[in-house]
């Protein structure tokens, strides 16, 4: 879990900075999404009051821990792939907040075939991933109604701008597509 999450934060820290581009549009209330957003990844990691930090493991035992453990990695390992490939397919587009930049285009190529968001699905993996790891339960039912509601905030910022930018073309890929979990969202 270390591992991918060194490798979650290399993605945004280590990616090709484009040259500035001349920014058309930005929408500020998204701000408040990423807040909500960091707060359950801290209340995810940080281990609940009266709890040892390294809890005994005893979900991770015999045959049944080690396909928790291979499903846990695996949903870690996904998502650090879905937000690498997004990122790399959004380029100089990609902001930590909602915006536009002059020259915008609708991305819906790569993984944005299959979701709208898929930085944000690839962001609530690691959250639950993560959760799952530290055998935080309560905490992991907590932090995900917390991150869910930074995540609507997030995506209704875009898609504002996104519906204003491209009009009609917005709405026909947001018809085909789900914004963050199939069938769900």
């Amino acid at each position: 879990m270390v591992l991918c999450w060194i490798a979650f934060a290399a993605v945004f820290l280590l990616r090709r900075k484009p040259p500035n581009e001349q920014e058309a549009k930005r929408d500020r209330r998204s701000l408040l999404g990423i807040f909500l957003q960091m707060c359950a990844y801290a209340l995810v990691w940080f281990h609940p009051p009266g709890r040892p930090f390294l809890p005994a493991v005893a979900v991770l035992s015999g045959s049944v821990g080690i396909v928790f453990s291979v499903c846990t990695v695996a949903l870690a390992v996904g998502s650090v792939w879905l937000v690498a490939s997004a990122v790399r397919t959004l380029g100089k587009q990609w902001a930590l907040a909602a915006r536009l930049v002059e020259g915008h285009n609708l991305i819906t190529a790569g993984p944005y075939r299959f979701v709208r968001n898929p930085i944000y699905t690839g962001m609530l993996g690691m959250l639950v991933a993560t959760g799952l790891a530290m055998e935080h339960w309560t905490a992991l039912s907590v932090v995900v109604v917390l991150f869910a509601v930074g995540l609507v905030i997030r995506v209704r910022s875009e898609e504002k701008l996104l519906r204003a930018a491209f009009g009609k073309e917005f709405e026909d890929y947001a018809e085909r597509v789900p914004a963050v979990l199939p069938g769900i969202f």
